[in-house]
């Protein structure tokens, strides 16, 4: 059997990490985890990180290995995984991938496409002008400069839309004309799955994650985190809501109606993600079915 990566994608609370570590089990190998947010060892409720059981019954790869104090980027995760797949595929056959990051797991399977260096001195007056004047100006900005980005780009992402900005006052072009589309060569198979559930199902999973992460525990966790409050890690749903729950603004029930808002349309935002890359099938979330895609 060729050397295989099988990625099981898809919006969160689909049911990505419960499939794939039975799959890992079945196939007795190991799991990278393609999540921007479980990398972080502070965080761990808010993220829907796996257990300790869970852990223990798989080894997993980019789960709790940096700090909120690190800034982690996709060209980041591509190294760090095809380092940890070359470590698997020693003595395994099949590695199994699994998150809902598209660019990360676009980063490992294809590569990056070839983008500007950083400016610092570029990138800091537009941190300054965002933090304030907010996403709105970044969109008016972005809508004047690059509207190719504000058609195509992800336009209720800050770092992105900041990102954009950025390329476009160094080299007066889109950040989206430096995409050559041309994916890197790898040297094994990539099997690339999304989980699909009906939206209603989807959302209802969603409302009842955020009630489950209110009961473990999840407004204690941020709380502990209050001193990391402005590190890119924390800017992500399921934390930021907390903020002004913490500063006496808003109620804990609207808090919680904000994290599971803010979830669905990340979920939304992650489908619509996975779709337009033309690369992945849409599979009901079964390990039987998914195995016989392998053989």
């Amino acid at each position: 059997m060729k050397k295989t990566c099988l990625i099981i994608a898809g919006p969160t609370a689909s049911g990505k990490t419960d499939l794939a570590i039975e799959i890992a089990l079945r196939l007795n190998t190991e799991i990278i985890s393609a999540d921007s947010r479980q990398c972080y060892k502070e965080m761990n409720i808010g993220v829907a990180k796996p257990s300790a059981a869970q852990l223990a019954q798989v080894p997993h790869h980019f789960i709790s290995s940096h700090s909120v104090r690190q800034s982690v980027t996709a060209a980041d995760f591509g190294e760090y995984a095809l380092t940890a797949i070359d470590k698997i595929f020693e003595s395994r056959d099949v590695a199994v991938m699994t998150g809902g990051t598209g660019l990360y797991i676009k980063a490992f399977a294809d590569g990056l496409d070839p983008v500007p260096a950083t400016d610092s001195a570029i990138r800091e007056a537009i941190s300054e002008a965002y933090a304030k004047n907010g996403i709105a100006w970044l969109q008016e900005e972005i809508n004047k400069l690059d509207p190719l980005f504000a058609v195509k780009g992800e336009m209720n992402n800050p770092r992105r839309i900041m990102r954009a900005l950025e390329v476009y006052r160094m080299t007066g072009k889109s950040i989206l004309s430096f995409h050559d589309k041309s994916a890197a060569e790898r040297p094994f198979r990539v099997i690339r799955l999304a989980i699909d559930r009906p939206r209603e199902e989807l959302y209802e999973r969603i409302n009842r994650r955020v009630d489950g992460m209110f009961s473990q525990g999840l407004k204690e966790e941020v709380a502990s985190l209050i001193d990391f409050k402005d590190c890119q890690a924390l800017q992500t749903v399921g934390y930021k809501e907390w903020w002004s729950y913490f500063d006496g603004e808003q109620s804990l029930d609207e808090t919680l109606d904000k994290i599971r808002q803010n979830t669905r349309q990340y979920a939304k935002r992650q489908l619509t993600w996975f779709r337009h890359q033309g690369n992945f099938s849409f599979v009901e979330p079964d390990a039987d079915s998914i195995l016989r895609l392998i053989d």
